[in-house]
């Protein structure tokens, strides 16, 4: 199995760069940040019986343009489902992904055939949780992964618009899309917003994954508590209403 790389033309014509690697149900895979490059982006990370799409963001790494907001962000990816033909797509966010995973399913949900969340931030600006990030940031390994300062102001910025917006909370209570929800049991940041995401949408679940870190791929581990060899399993039988991701140890 070996990743193809792609350059998809967004609507403003700014070249968009998209690996895809295996066969099966499409699965779109959102990498945080903001502003990251697409450190998914490896074929390890690709279970049988999925075709995974990669695409590195706006203004990041291979991808051209500049700073953008949320709404661009979601454009991105459809512009880049229809020029690959997918009618819709299972989009998996990890981190910031997963907020912009619920942003893409609120937009457009019958792009979205589902949502799957890793550690994701959660809507909110909370003092509490901030706080307890920052005390507990030090003690958490930091990866080396490149990132542009002007995309993460961007988008940061329209974070808080979004979040910010008196319909929001209606939509998600509304929202046909299910979504799955999971927090790394060794995660630093406070799992609580991922919870009354989960709650909130019609469709939701929550799930803890025990012993695992928030940058669930960067570890592999041979002590008797954790062995995490970093491969996300998104079910072939998704079809069927069994779906979800599992991590092999």
């Amino acid at each position: 199995m070996s990743m193809d790389e792609l350059v998809v033309a967004a609507r403003d014509r700014v070249r968009l760069h998209v690996g895809g690697c295996g066969s099966g149900t499409d699965v779109v895979m959102l990498s945080g940040g903001p502003g990251c490059v697409q450190y998914l982006e490896q074929e390890r990370l690709v279970p049988v019986g999925v075709r995974a799409w990669f695409p590195e963001p706006r203004g990041v790494g291979r991808s051209g343009g500049g700073g953008h907001t949320m709404a661009q962000a979601v454009e991105d990816l459809e512009s880049i489902r229809v020029t690959l033909g997918i009618d819709e797509w299972i989009v998996l966010g990890h981190s910031w992904g997963c907020d912009l995973a619920v942003r893409y399913a609120l937009d457009h949900p019958t792009s979205v055939s589902r949502v799957i969340g890793i550690a994701g931030h959660g809507l909110h600006k909370d003092r509490t949780w901030s706080q307890q990030y920052q005390e507990l940031k030090g003690t958490e390994p930091e990866l080396a992964i490149p990132w542009e300062q002007a995309v993460w102001r961007a988008l940061q910025d329209s974070f808080l618009e979004w979040i910010h917006e008196p319909q929001l909370f209606r939509n998600l209570a509304d929202s046909p899309v299910p979504m799955k929800i999971i927090a790394a049991g060794n995660d630093i940041r406070p799992s609580w917003p991922l919870q009354q995401l989960a709650a909130l949408v019609p469709a939701g679940t929550f799930e803890v994954v025990p012993d695992v870190p928030h940058d669930f791929w960067s570890v592999d581990c041979t002590n008797d508590r954790s062995r995490l060899v970093g491969r996300v399993w998104v079910r072939d039988d998704l079809r069927r209403g069994r779906w979800g991701v599992s991590f092999v140890r």
